[in-house]
């Protein structure tokens, strides 16, 4: 009797070390991803969360076992004091211990301070507001400044001969960074800004702001717009206005020509100079990789772009936080991981800054031309390892 009673006791006892040991080992990681999933950003947030889905789906073999990763969506509408309060919904309700995503950079700097009240890391896979690492240590950027795109181009338009410039942008803060950046580097490089116009965010009609360009008659024209739709808009003034047949060269960065609006621009950007991180037809093995997965996922529902890399990337960051800790981290923990992460990506060698927390890369210049009877953005010169300019010329004092 005391026997057997001594055996049912280790059977119970058996039963319930196996389930404390299985109930330890099988962790879920809960990441809150903020996007705009409405509003005006909807496009753009829909391709980076494209690129979010698909690593992803690739990699979610890759974890360490008994780890999954639960991805916890939450739309911004494009609005940053619904975005700060998703985000705070995300941390104190859900328990994420991770935050990623966010396409406009006012909501980024309107989540930031939220990252180090929690000591909650946010990987940030598009807001390009040059400020927006500083306003916590808990923040790290993999996809780019407008400084780290626009810096080089205005140095390049001025090394091509152009004397004076015309800087033409969306009026936020990616537009005045973008402008305050082409245009440092076009003046320190001996060129003048001969003029200066801000478009509306929402809604905006290009065709009178273009018209002031064209009067000025400058030799080039630097312009930012946040992609999608206002690309195409922007296209058509110029065309309709006889912008390049005027002489007057454009130069932008990568949102003027997005891979997935090509298609509706007819023959107008052909010939027009870029800087970027990202083409669709670059040469490289990862890029070669993320194409066929792309292809296998979306076939031809839908063509990637810098911000699905961008999407890409984060998620590989976040993975890389997971392995290396087999799901144990805190925001210490993860923060020490990602400064100094690097990858090879889709878009070339990239890394995390150990010091801004921002990101170093390759910066592409780009001309738009036929490619196997498409437009394609065709890179034709790389500048390497490029860190933020902005950081490096007003360093925390």
């Amino acid at each position: 009797m005391q026997f057997g009673k001594f055996l049912a006791i280790l059977a119970v006892a058996c039963v319930v070390a196996v389930y404390r040991t299985n109930t330890a080992s099988a962790q879920t990681i809960k990441i809150g991803l903020v996007n705009s999933k409405t509003g005006i950003f909807a496009e753009p947030g829909d391709q980076m969360e494209k690129g979010i889905n698909l690593y992803l789906k690739t990699h979610e073999k890759d974890l360490p076992e008994g780890v999954t990763v639960q991805l916890i969506r939450r739309d911004d509408t494009a609005a940053p004091e619904i975005g700060k309060r998703v985000a705070q919904e995300l941390i104190t309700r859900e328990g994420v211990q991770i935050l990623m995503g966010i396409v406009a950079s006012p909501i980024a700097a309107a989540i930031a301070p939220l990252t180090a009240e929690a000591k909650v890391p946010l990987v940030i896979t598009n807001a390009t507001g040059v400020a927006i690492p500083r306003i916590s240590p808990y923040v790290a950027r993999v996809s780019f400044t407008l400084w780290q795109v626009s810096y080089p181009l205005g140095t390049w338009a001025a090394q091509q001969g152009a004397k004076k410039a015309y800087t033409a942008v969306s009026d936020y803060i990616p537009g005045h960074d973008a402008e305050a950046a082409f245009t440092r580097a076009f003046s320190d490089a001996g060129g003048k800004i001969v003029g200066a116009v801000r478009f509306p965010v929402v809604n905006p009609d290009f065709v009178p702001f273009m018209q002031r360009v064209k009067d000025a008659a400058p030799d080039v024209v630097f312009i930012f717009v946040p992609g999608g739709p206002q690309s195409t808009g922007i296209m058509k003034a110029i065309r309709d206005l006889r912008l390049r047949e005027a002489g007057i060269k454009i130069v932008a960065g990568q949102e003027l020509v997005p891979e997935e609006e090509l298609p509706n621009m007819g023959d107008t950007p052909e010939g027009l100079i870029t800087a970027g991180i990202y083409s669709i037809v670059g040469q490289r093995p990862a890029n070669a990789a993320f194409l066929e997965a792309w292809k296998r996922e979306y076939a031809d529902r839908a063509i990637p772009n810098y911000l699905s890399v961008d999407g890409w990337d984060g998620m590989a960051a976040i993975f890389n936080i997971i392995k290396q800790t087999k799901g144990n981290f805190d925001g210490d923990q993860a923060m020490a991981i990602l400064k100094g992460w690097k990858s090879d990506s889709p878009r070339g060698p990239i890394m995390i800054d150990p010091d801004t927390r921002d990101i170093i890369q390759n910066v592409y210049m780009r001309r738009t031309e036929m490619k196997d009877g498409k437009l394609a953005n065709v890179e034709i010169e790389t500048i390497p390892n490029v860190k933020d300019p902005w950081k490096a010329l007003n360093p925390l004092k």
